[in-house]
Parts: structure tokens; C-alpha cells; sequence
């Protein structure tokens, strides 16, 4: 891998897993990992990722990433140790679940075959602050099997949208992704794609 190559995969990496221009909560921001939080009317995504980042911890799965950068041919490498609790840190991004955001979702809920049930959280009206558009939940006997979020970022010096993912298994997280657009005023949009498989 060449030095422009190199430069380009772990700036798309830290882009797309660490949220881009915006800084990571803290640990005591009320969306960070681990931090206290009470329930709510929609999806609790933030105590799924809570588990999973405790499960993963104590499992130490690897990963195997593949990224890609305005279009280009995704770059493959494996990561044999993982900090979860940052690993997963943009996925808290797509947490609804917050007393500011009650009453700031439809909620649509479908029964499908198979006993699969499908919620879909949709942005009202009104609400132009809010960062997730949209969240998808699709479940099999109560546990989440696929997560689909549409977030966006949007002010005067700044756009951004991404589509966030996660699939399990059996309640435990085996693939993710991460993909959109950023545009920074006097510069060129960047597009990029990262999905991950849980070894």
C-alpha cells in the first residue's frame, strides 16, 4: 500500500467509524457508552450497543474492514484487536431514544412471516434539529436481527449524511457498515463506504 493510499484508507476509516468533523461524546455526555440512561417511548439502540460493546469486550473478536473512498476499490485489512466502545461509537449517533426527541417520531410497526416484526421510525415535521431521519428495526422473537439508520448533519459550514448498519445473529453482532457523503464549504464532496465482519 502506497503512502497516498495509506493516507487515504485510515482518513476514510477514522471518518466513517468516528463520525467524521464532529467530536466523540465523552463519557459523560448522555450519549456515550455506558452512560446512565432512562427508557423511552422508541428503540432502545443505546442499550443494544451497551451489550454488545460488553459482549464483544469480553469475547475479543477481530475484525476484517473493507473501505472505499470517492467510488474507488475497497481496501481490505484485518484489525486482530478491537476497542469496541470506540469501534461502535458512530452507531451511537442513531440513538432516538431521548427525552429532547419524544414526540419527534411516527412509529410504524409490521408484522411480517415468520414471526418477524418490523418497526420503522420516521423524522415528523418540525423537527429540523433532530440528526436521524430514519431508523429501521427489523426483529425475529424479540431479539433485533437488522438496523438501518439515515442520519444527517446540516449547517452553514457543514453537510453530512450517512447510512448506518448493523446485522446480528442469534443477539450478538456480526457485520456493520457505514457509508454517505461529507461536504465542507470550499471543498469537494467525499463519499465513502466501510463495512466490517465481526471473525
Amino acid at each position: 500500500m502506497g503512502c497516498r493510499t495509506g493516507f487515504y484508507f485510515w482518513s476514510v476509516a477514522a471518518l466513517a467509524l468516528l463520525g467524521g468533523c464532529t467530536d466523540g461524546p465523552t463519557p459523560a455526555e448522555p450519549a456515550a457508552p455506558g452512560a446512565p440512561h432512562r427508557s423511552g417511548p422508541y428503540f432502545n439502540m443505546r442499550g443494544l450497543l451497551d451489550a454488545q460493546v460488553r459482549q464483544l469486550t469480553a469475547r475479543r473478536p477481530g475484525v476484517e474492514k473493507q473501505v472505499s473512498l470517492r467510488g474507488g476499490a475497497p481496501e481490505v485489512v484485518r484489525v486482530p484487536q478491537v476497542k469496541w466502545a470506540d469501534e461502535l461509537q458512530i452507531f451511537y449517533q442513531a440513538d432516538i431514544n431521548k427525552a429532547a426527541l419524544r414526540g419527534a417520531y411516527a412509529v410504524d410497526s409490521v408484522n411480517l412471516p415468520g414471526g418477524v416484526m418490523r418497526h420503522i421510525y420516521r423524522l415528523l415535521p418540525g423537527h429540523d434539529n433532530a440528526p436521524v431521519l430514519r431508523l429501521d428495526v427489523l426483529s425475529a422473537r424479540g431479539l433485533p436481527q437488522d438496523i438501518q439508520a439515515t442520519l444527517r448533519q446540516n449547517n452553514a459550514l457543514f453537510f453530512g449524511r450517512k447510512d448506518l448498519r448493523l446485522h446480528l445473529q442469534d443477539g450478538l453482532l456480526s457485520q456493520y457498515s457505514a457509508s454517505g457523503v461529507q461536504k465542507l464549504v470550499l471543498f469537494d464532496s467525499l463519499r465513502y463506504r466501510t463495512a466490517a465482519r465481526v471473525l
